[in-house]
């Protein structure tokens, strides 16, 4: 369920402007979501004896966003602290005086501004499951097409010995499963808040309830949330959670995007983007822009998710400043893993993969990325201490003489009666990054 903003339209955000989870997230969302807080509230009343059904009728009916001015609220939010305060007087007045006294009846601002956002998350994490579904189902196509592609493995910046670009893939793919896997089990517990002004559900027995712990349950049943345990105005759990699996998922989008930057670079291009932005100045470039926004958005999940952990330290039975500090972080850490999650569909999508380029690539050390290979197998004929000996000197000529290794291998006396074809040949000295693939991609 998406809902169009026009008040922001992202222009200084262009990774997540325009996207399903930046329409999910706006402030026509946030309403839609503290309305349909405020009305299954009254519903869950009426269905456990505590409301007339008309009641629930009409604050349902009540309801509807397109009744409600959001920059009236925004501005009158300040007066109280929170959006709640304006909106219940704006719908109790909407639903007339028969049934305006059931409207928030009993709850506390916290109750349904906590409730809302989870409704903002759920819904938002929808959009963000389903594009990580498409991610993972796009690269494990490029790990199955390219599992036996060779490549440079590089570390520290070098080339270390060959993998295979299919390896790369599925790893990128085992982050977005981990990610997924971590965005469903967050989702699926997402809880409604229901405690009253401390947490105690007094005001609900105050009213009639005989059991006023079926009420927290009857509120989840009716948004298609979880139910808690206790309240937890000031027991942050499903906040951090969602911090977490949140800045996980950027980060682990952010891998593959950090990887496509370096081996999309001009002198690289052992990938490309499937289509590239382009330059204000430079006509000839093809920027690698889905990966760059990803990156960005990667670079700033922690900072934002940093402040959530830090409002699990709140005070009493309603902190002054904690709860309110986590609004706006974790708004904008949704708007951010939502278009990243999006880029990341396009990205994997169209990523254009060039072997050649990467068979090339392992031969401009001259061989020399297969040396602990040689060095395994040479010293048990020639002695540890020889064969560092001799692959130390053939290493430096193949360099100062421009010649490639396997063909200064073979003037060695030594070596005279060796076949040499397969050990230096750096598309066979990949390992089992094969076996490696196919066992990644048989996850699901």
């Amino acid at each position: 369920m998406t809902f169009a903003d026009p008040s922001d339209t992202g222009l200084l955000a262009p990774g997540r402007a325009g996207s399903p989870a930046a329409s999910a997230t706006g402030d026509t969302a946030y309403l839609r979501a503290l309305l349909d807080a405020e009305a299954a509230l009254t519903r869950a009343q009426a269905a456990l004896g505590l409301a007339p059904a008309e009641a629930a009728t009409a604050v349902t009916a009540a309801a509807d966003v397109d009744r409600f001015d959001v920059r009236s609220l925004a501005e009158r939010a300040r007066g109280g602290g929170n959006p709640v305060i304006p909106l219940v007087a704006d719908l109790t007045k909407a639903v007339g005086e028969e049934y305006g006294p059931y409207v928030h009846r009993g709850a506390t601002s916290q109750d349904i501004m906590d409730t809302a956002t989870m409704l903002v998350a759920a819904r938002t994490l929808a959009l963000v499951l389903a594009d990580l579904t498409r991610t993972e189902v796009a690269l494990a196509g490029l790990a199955a097409a390219h599992r036996d592609t060779a490549l440079p493995g590089r570390t520290l910046t070098q080339h270390a010995v060959p993998t295979t670009f299919g390896l790369k893939a599925a790893g990128w793919r085992s982050l977005v499963l981990d990610a997924r896997d971590r965005v469903r089990v967050v989702r699926d517990g997402l809880p409604v808040q229901l405690g009253g002004a401390a947490g105690t559900l007094a005001a609900f027995i105050a009213y009639g309830a005989e059991d006023p712990l079926a009420l927290p349950d009857a509120y989840a049943r009716e948004l298609g949330l979880a139910a808690p345990l206790l309240p937890w105005h000031t027991l942050r759990t499903p906040i951090a959670d969602l911090a977490g699996c949140l800045a996980f998922t950027a980060g682990a989008l952010g891998k593959l995007a950090a990887d496509v930057l370096v081996l999309g670079r001009t002198e690289i291009a052992e990938v490309s983007e499937g289509s590239g932005g382009g330059s204000s100045a430079m006509p000839h470039k093809a920027n690698p822009v889905r990966s760059t926004l990803i990156a960005a958005a990667a670079r700033q999940a922690p900072q934002l998710a940093a402040v959530l952990y830090g409002s699990l330290v709140a005070e009493d039975e309603r902190p002054a400043g904690a709860w309110h500090a986590e609004w706006e972080p974790l708004r904008e850490l949704l708007r951010l893993v939502g278009g990243a999650a999006r880029d990341a569909v396009e990205l994997a999508e169209g990523l254009r993969v060039h072997p050649a380029v990467m068979r090339e690539h392992l031969d401009v050390t001259h061989g020399l990325i297969v040396s602990e290979r040689l060095s395994a197998e040479l010293a048990p004929l020639l002695g540890r201490a020889r064969a560092k000996e001799l692959l130390t000197e053939i290493a430096r000529r193949a360099y100062t003489e421009d010649r490639p290794l396997a063909e200064l291998l073979a003037e060695e006396p030594e070596l005279k009666d060796l076949e040499l074809s397969a050990p230096t040949d750096p598309a066979r000295y990949t390992g089992s990054a094969g076996a490696l693939t196919d066992r990644a991609l048989e996850r699901r």
